[in-house]
């Protein structure tokens, strides 16, 4: 399974994406839609008109993970205000929407702390 780490650099798509596309169509929407090359190591992010599903595309340097979260009831909630085609999302927002939770609401301690 692929690691979430602070390092990782991750957006999520403003549109919905069709869950029919397999791993060459969702990476053709990366290059095509959001201007992005999907090979270089940033974990790309959709959801479903039903907000149910997220799809994850990621390259890991020898091929591509494609991964599905389908929430058996519910649906994810996360800010759909976006600046441009994506939203670059942390770490902690991306673990928290992972599991249900709302990313505004992830408690977060920051990116650094002031050592006394």
């Amino acid at each position: 399974m692929i690691q979430i780490t602070p390092h990782m650099r991750t957006l999520l798509a403003r549109e919905p994406l069709s869950f029919r596309y397999g791993i060459d169509g969702t990476a053709a929407v990366c290059r095509q839609v959001l201007k992005l090359d999907p090979m270089n190591g940033t974990l790309f992010v959709f959801y479903n008109r039903k907000g149910t599903m997220l799809r994850f595309l990621v390259y890991d340097g020898q091929g591509f993970w494609l991964m599905v979260k389908r929430l058996s009831s519910g649906r994810f909630r996360f800010d759909r205000v976006f600046d441009g085609d994506y939203r670059v999302l942390d770490a902690h927002e991306l673990s928290t929407m992972i599991w249900g939770g709302d990313p505004a609401r992830a408690p977060f301690a920051g990116y650094w702390r002031k050592i006394s």
